[in-house]
């Protein structure tokens, strides 16, 4: 059984990960071995465990250590589990805790396009989608519709922030996902990718058009929020797809039009 570390010095050092640092300072650019991240709720904490993810400590409300919770802290092994109840926690972070627990976590080793893309047919590829939750819910679409890599232009936010990996319920964990350098348009198409950008213009084909499931392998291209996506790189997308709209509406959410392309052209 964990011994549990009751927090009677709201300054402690051991506690900054979790109340001072913000997601830039966690992140570490300048040490990137040293870098880590917050895993929120112990469905994502499993899942992190599950990927190789390093724990360092844990926060967790007194209250909410039911059995899925003690699972995740003893999957933790030895690191220091502090707790408190609710309003000390939520006077020390500033918010309340989603299901009473946060794991300080190494960050993983990034990816490399040339390691994950090799055998890869379904892929999704994001260009400077910037809110944390519609990334998160763009990962949790991609793991369950059949995407095999989500790859992400720099401009995108970090899929390891914490709202990131709870909203896609860790499975940020369960997808390969890497960066991508400027040229990513012509390493796709070396590897044999046909690129389809998600956007609306006059030469766009309905999403349901037999070529693109018959395509070997589809890399479905979609935009930051508001702006969508580049002229520049839809110009350079084999095709350019939308999604049939009704009673006026001409677009959805980046997050939920990643759901019915992923449906739609996920299917091979």
């Amino acid at each position: 059984m964990k011994d549990f570390i009751e927090i009677t010095d709201f300054h402690a050092p051991e506690l900054d990960v979790f109340a001072r640092l913000t997601e830039a300072q966690l992140l570490n650019r300048f040490e990137p071995k040293k870098g880590m991240f917050i895993a929120e709720s112990p469905k994502v904490i499993q899942r992190a465990l599950a990927a190789g993810c390093r724990p360092v400590s844990l926060l967790v409300e007194r209250g909410h250590c039911n059995q899925e919770a003690m699972e995740a802290i003893e999957a933790c092994g030895e690191v220091p589990v502090y707790t408190a109840p609710l309003p000390v926690l939520t006077q020390l972070t500033g918010f309340q805790l989603t299901r009473g627990m946060l794991c300080a976590m190494y960050r993983p080793p990034l990816s490399d396009p040339q390691d994950i893309l090799p055998g890869k047919r379904r892929v999704a590829v994001l260009e400077d989608v910037m809110n944390p939750t519609n990334l998160g819910a763009i990962f949790r679409s991609a793991a369950a519709l059949g995407m095999e890599a989500v790859l992400l232009t720099p401009g995108c936010t970090d899929p390891l922030y914490r709202r990131s990996a709870r909203v896609s319920m860790g499975t940020v964990f369960q997808v390969s996902w890497c960066y991508l350098g400027p040229d990513w348009q012509d390493m796709l198409r070396k590897l044999g990718f046909q690129t389809a950008a998600m956007a609306l213009c006059d030469d766009s084909v309905s999403i349901d058009h037999p070529a693109l499931a018959r395509a070997e392998k589809l890399a479905i291209v979609l935009g930051t929020e508001g702006d969508g996506l580049a002229p520049t790189t839809i110009a350079r997308c084999d095709y350019t797809v939308k999604i049939p709209m009704s009673n006026g509406v001409d677009s959805l959410n980046v997050a939920a039009a990643s759901a019915v392309a992923f449906w739609q052209l996920g299917r091979r």
